[in-house]
């Protein structure tokens, strides 16, 4: 298997265990993901400063779930 989806693939499935239920916001991770990692892929000080897993943070994920089901 290729580094790259080898990464990719170990990278997306520790972004679910963190927000499991989060169809979308896999989605869109996967995406941006997918498009940022060339480009990062051959400079270490992105991966020393774990870019990818900053940007798929997810903030205050348990507010958000209680607003959306109370808009609902």
């Amino acid at each position: 298997m290729d580094k790259t989806v080898e990464y990719l693939k170990r990278f997306m499935n520790n972004v679910k265990k963190r927000n499991p239920g989060e169809r979308e916001f896999h989605l869109a991770v996967s995406e941006v993901a997918a498009t940022i990692f060339p480009y990062i892929a051959n400079k270490p000080i992105y991966h020393k400063m774990q870019i990818l897993e900053h940007m798929a943070e997810l903030p205050d994920i348990g507010i958000r779930r209680e607003v959306f089901a109370l808009s609902t």
